[in-house]
């Protein structure tokens, strides 16, 4: 795999090219993930209900779909070519020495089990099949939409565990679960092919903050190893200069030309009751603070500087200062469940969704 930065003016773009030959099956050590190379097809045609993506070795019911099959396009490696973490190692708080800082990190706290998934690793696996206070969770991270979910793998009484499809829908990470072999959406977290379709998994509260927010909040927590059973260059991130704020998307999304916001601007995502609400980081960055009310529920929404972007620099312990933000109950104080996407993916998913000016 060979990745370029090419720079014209001051614009930079990153372009990602897959060597010729080179197969992505299975969950080899060797595949590293890949933005891939640009769609021939144009962002605006027409989706239709055939499928573009190949098809050998999976067991999936296409018959069953609730989005058209056209919309999927390849992102490069195949099924578990960006192969998931299944048997997560972890560390001391007091043992961990690879971590910058400012460095991001998913934080995650149940029943008092609280936990770091480093970004640096998150984002050459993007999936992170654990068990935290006694709840079997997905730790999820879509580099390409910036989108950091944590689910519930409990769907019907049963443990479901996800892996990677290898495709993209609006340039979002497509899961799958290794039960039914069913497809899953990352952003929204619902089954759009296979046997489950139509099925949600329940999202729970996390939040991205910087290593030694953690590592001050949570001195007795726990840090997900470097030690993987996969041979990556941690702490490199190999979508360098990707978040560039003005640059599109590198696969077609719907409605990417939405530009009542820069494409890569970071926002903070609620969807409460049916309502969604996208407040900037533009905005909030300048406010501090913000309240909004969402699906009848009053929420602060903060925001802080100090942790850095993993999509940024090359090395991720450099990136520039973007800050995080923080949502909670104004009523129990309480973290709810949120996220922090490129706009551009909000517009997919969510162009009804209304933006917060202040």
């Amino acid at each position: 795999m060979k990745r370029v930065l090419l720079l014209s003016g001051s614009a930079a773009l990153l372009i990602v090219a897959v060597a010729l030959g080179v197969a992505f099956l299975g969950s080899s050590s060797d595949s590293e993930p890949t933005a891939g190379a640009a769609p021939s097809a144009e962002p605006d045609a027409p989706a239709d209900d055939e499928l573009r993506v190949p098809t050998i070795g999976w067991t999936t019911d296409f018959a069953r779909s609730s989005v058209p099959l056209g919309e999927f396009s390849s992102g490069g490696p195949g099924k578990d070519g960006i192969p998931a973490i299944d048997a997560p190692r972890f560390v001391p708080v007091t043992e961990v020495d690879f971590l910058e800082a400012r460095e991001p990190v998913v934080q995650l706290e149940l029943n008092g089990d609280a936990r770091a998934y480093p970004l640096q690793i998150l984002i050459w696996h993007e999936i992170v099949n654990d068990t935290v206070g006694g709840t079997p969770v997905a730790v999820t991270f879509c580099p390409l939409c910036n989108t950091t979910i944590v689910f519930d793998r409990r769907l019907d009484g049963r443990v479901l565990d996800f892996g990677t499809t290898g495709n993209l829908r609006n340039s979002d990470l497509v899961m799958y679960d290794r039960q039914t072999e069913s497809w899953w959406q990352q952003f929204g977290g619902e089954a759009v092919v296979g046997e489950l379709t139509g099925k949600k998994l329940r999202q729970l509260p996390a939040s991205i903050v910087a290593w030694e927010d953690f590592e001050r909040a949570h001195p007795d927590g726990r840090v997900l190893s470097q030690d993987t059973g996969f041979s990556r260059s941690y702490g490199q991130n190999p979508y360098s200069g990707y978040d560039s704020v003005d640059s599109p998307p590198f696969f077609p999304a719907a409605n990417q030309d939405d530009d009542r916001l820069p494409p890569k601007e970071r926002v903070v995502f609620i969807e409460r009751e049916g309502e969604q609400v996208v407040v900037p980081f533009s905005v909030l960055a300048e406010a501090k603070r913000i309240e909004v009310e969402v699906g009848g529920e009053k929420l602060e929404v903060t925001w802080r500087p100090g942790t850095r972007s993993a999509l940024d620099s090359g090395y991720i312990g450099s990136g520039r200062d973007v800050g995080t933000a923080l949502v909670r109950s104004r009523e129990s104080g309480e973290l709810v469940v949120f996220d922090q996407p490129f706009w551009f993916a909000v517009a997919a998913f969510a162009p009804d969704a209304e933006i917060v000016r202040g």
